[in-house]
């Protein structure tokens, strides 16, 4: 095929060329010979009916300090002039990812977006994980400190987190006896309106939390996360390391039961984080791990992603050619 890629992200040079995911699905579409375009948040605009977006043609290369070509901005319309859209930036997901996700919502039937923004919106990193309450750890999603309290009662150790944050950003390992909870919980309270997420702490977190690729509800591969000495986060954003890892009979038994809703919400590359048993999250927004999962295995997430896209497509025309043949 060829394609023209808009690639919605934070600016293209910033990026580190060997880790971020983004760069590697830019590094394959220009090798598969798709016309590639880069733009923000910023720049995206419903216009009286049209879906617009101010972009930079764009070159990539693997060459640091020079990994990235643009030319003069464009002004596209989505629906006709893209035939993909990324959705690429990262959190937070506050109401101006909200907001863009419902724009390009409006390119339904027109042009495909990856990940699907409606679901993306609707299924929120830390909340979807809830529809599977059987492989996630004990969970407690709430502002009412009582709840909280009888939550660490219960649990001893328990993690609490903002429940829209991302990286790593806000975690907090709080132990049985811990003096500093009760003022944890005003400076949660104090600094957002939104209800804090709270877990049992699982103490297989210093094996590694596995980061379980996911391509079109398909398992693709994992890589092992741990945690820096002392830390409990094991995020790369944070230091976490990452190290070659195995997928086991327990990971295949989460997989399999949300790849089919991840597919059929329109979740082309997803990234779930396993801890021992536990599922605790389902990362839609910008998942991380591809170019790790590729130096350890060989396995290229990012180029299954464009052929699933590339399914799709093909897909999609076949059904339009008998939907106008009928």
């Amino acid at each position: 095929m060829t394609l023209r890629i808009a690639f919605q992200m934070d600016p293209m040079e910033g990026v580190d060329i060997d880790g971020d995911t983004t760069f590697a699905l830019a590094e394959v579409a220009q090798a598969r010979g798709y016309t590639l375009f880069s733009y923000g948040p910023d720049d995206l605009a419903y216009n009286a009916g049209k879906v617009e977006a101010r972009a930079r043609p764009m070159r990539v290369r693997r060459e640091h300090g020079n990994h990235v070509q643009f030319d003069a901005p464009v002004l596209l319309d989505l629906a006709e002039d893209i035939d993909v859209v990324w959705m690429r930036q990262d959190p937070p997901f506050d109401m101006g990812y909200i907001t863009a996700s419902h724009i390009l919502e409006m390119l339904e039937g027109k042009t495909l977006v990856a990940n699907d923004p409606k679901w993306v919106r609707s299924c929120p990193e830390k909340i979807i994980p809830l529809e599977f309450p059987d492989i996630i750890p004990p969970t407690l999603i709430t502002r009412d400190k009582q709840s909280i309290d009888a939550f660490r009662a219960e649990h001893k150790d328990i993690i609490l987190k903002p429940l829209y944050g991302n990286g790593g950003a806000g975690v907090f390992l709080i132990k049985d006896g811990d003096s500093n909870y009760s003022s944890l919980l005003e400076m949660f309270f104090a600094s957002s309106r939104e209800p804090i997420i709270a877990q049992a702490f699982l103490k297989d977190v210093v094996n590694g939390d596995k980061r379980i690729l996911i391509i079109d509800g398909v398992v693709a591969g994992a890589i092992n996360r741990v945690p820096q000495k002392g830390e409990t986060r094991s995020n790369m954003h944070v230091g976490g390391v990452a190290e070659p890892v195995e997928i086991t009979e327990t990971d295949m038994v989460i997989c399999d039961a949300i790849g089919p809703m991840l597919k059929e919400r329109g979740q082309i590359l997803v990234g779930i984080d396993v801890i021992g048993d536990k599922m605790t999250e389902i990362n839609l927004t910008s998942p991380t791990g591809v170019q790790e999962l590729k130096r350890f295995t060989g396995i290229d997430a990012a180029a299954m992603s464009w052929d699933a896209i590339e399914q799709r497509l093909s897909t999609r025309d076949r059904q339009a050619t008998r939907d106008r043949q009928a």
